[in-house]
């Protein structure tokens, strides 16, 4: 700044233009100093001092109050932040479970449970219902349910077919004639079982027509007599003709026990004209 003059009053006017080389020559520090660097008071004027731009001085105008430097700044507001980070809460950490083995570790819940077992059993006991309902004998002489099962149309006719129908007569096919099973003697005689008998219905027995009965053909070996056994009774055969003419071979003949067939009651001989039967 240039003196003035001594005995010289300094006028406004260079007034205004020392103000004005004090503002450029601070400029001038601040710009030397870089950036960040706070810029020094002008001679004279205190901290904080208000400066005065030419136009304020020309109008008369307060002057402007300086900046507060950047570093005075930064410490006016970090009290309020350290305020705000002691009022406020602090983060929850997150929560790890405990692992196996360590403590505090429980088991999980267990899942409900279907009842596997109990379905088991179940499905078992049903299948062996079903099993019994289909072969447990619904006739007389235990014809099952599976065995009424297969259509009659699907049998192949052939001889020695065993067929029953509605009735309880059993029927052997021969020769395209059925021929009555006269009991169960010659049932089992005949090496037949419960599994060879196949239900058909009484139109289609009515196909075919009826021969002669088949019995079990017998003898003891103390009498010559032959007897035929039909339901429980023998039935003696007259002679030698008879026989064959029934259409019997000695292959069909049968040793017994003489005291079993006297046991028997008589029946009608073979054939009926035939006079009263010899006991063997």
């Amino acid at each position: 700044m240039s003196e003035p003059t001594p005995g010289r009053k300094a006028s406004t006017t260079e007034q205004i233009l020392d103000l004005l080389l004090d503002a450029l020559a601070e400029r001038q520090r601040a710009r030397g100093s870089g950036p960040h660097a706070p810029a020094p008071a002008a001679a004279g004027e205190g901290k904080g001092t208000p400066t005065m731009t030419p136009a304020q001085a020309g109008e008369g105008r307060a002057p402007a109050p300086l900046p507060a430097p950047a570093r005075e700044r930064e410490v006016t507001r970090r009290p309020a932040t350290l305020a705000e980070a002691a009022t406020r809460e602090p983060a929850p950490l997150p929560v790890i479970p405990p692992r196996p083995g360590e403590k505090g570790w429980q088991p999980p819940a267990r899942l409900p449970s279907i009842q596997m077992h109990k379905f088991l059993a179940r499905l078992v006991i049903a299948i062996a219902l079903l099993v019994v309902a289909i072969n447990i004998p619904i006739q007389r002489h235990g014809v099952s349910l599976a065995r009424i099962l297969p259509d009659s149309a699907s049998l192949i006719i052939r001889d020695g077919l065993v067929l029953k129908g509605s009735g309880e007569n059993i029927y052997m096919l021969q020769d395209e004639q059925l021929r009555w099973i006269s009991s169960m003697d010659v049932f089992e005689h005949l090496g037949l079982t419960w599994g060879d008998v196949r239900v058909v219905g009484d139109t289609f027995l009515e196909q075919f027509e009826m021969g002669r009965p088949i019995y079990r053909i017998v003898k003891c070996k103390a009498s010559p007599h032959i007897y035929a056994l039909e339901e429980g009774k023998k039935r003696w055969i007259r002679d030698i003709e008879t026989f064959t003419a029934e259409g019997y071979v000695w292959e069909d003949v049968q040793l017994v026990d003489c005291r079993y067939l006297r046991n028997l009651p008589d029946g009608v001989p073979i054939p009926e004209d035939a006079g009263p039967p010899p006991q063997p």
